[in-house]
């Protein structure tokens, strides 16, 4: 009967470690997966900044497009009211630009 007991207790003590084996290999499975998604997670990152970097410069390149085209509109106008008013005052004193005529 002794050795019935043996023989079982070793069967059970073989079934826990086969098991303990089991949760220890999910364990490294799963840490090691883990990691691997830490790692591809670390990289997606980078190349989302690097692409929001890009983005940004671009729009900062078209912001001061705009703004030059804006600021070289402002200017014309600027220049054409002056001529306008120094027209008047030429014409005023009866006096005018010559123009050429092509």
């Amino acid at each position: 009967m002794k050795a019935n007991e043996q023989n079982s207790l070793l069967l059970q003590n073989l079934q826990r470690d086969a098991a303990l084996q089991k949760m220890v290999n999910r364990w490294k499975n799963s840490h090691t997966h883990c990691m691997w998604q830490m790692t591809l997670s670390h990289r997606r990152d980078l190349y989302a900044t690097l692409r929001m970097q890009d983005d940004m410069e671009q729009e900062l390149v078209m912001a001061n497009k705009q703004l030059l085209m804006a600021r070289q509109a402002a200017l014309y106008q600027l220049f054409e009211k002056e001529h306008q008013q120094y027209q008047q005052e030429l014409n005023q004193m009866g006096k005018a630009f010559h123009e050429e005529r092509l």
